[in-house]
């Protein structure tokens, strides 16, 4: 019998604003790290999309490497 996990659900943050909120930066710099490619995000149509879990990710990953 083969034993199938289920996925689990992906917390989207939509919106750089809300991500901005996420890391704790304005929007502007928000849309900034976006843009310049900083962020582990992606551009869904003309909105930009990433996973809650990835941004912990990314921020605790950097801190230890500073």
């Amino acid at each position: 019998m083969t034993i199938v996990a289920e996925p689990r659900p992906i917390d989207l943050v939509w919106g750089a604003e809300n991500i901005g909120k996420e890391i704790n930066r304005k929007p502007r710099q928000t849309f900034h790290m976006l843009e310049q490619g900083l962020l582990p995000a992606k551009k869904v149509g003309n909105q930009w999309v990433a996973e809650r879990g990835r941004l912990r990710d990314f921020f605790v990953a950097t801190e230890k490497s500073a």
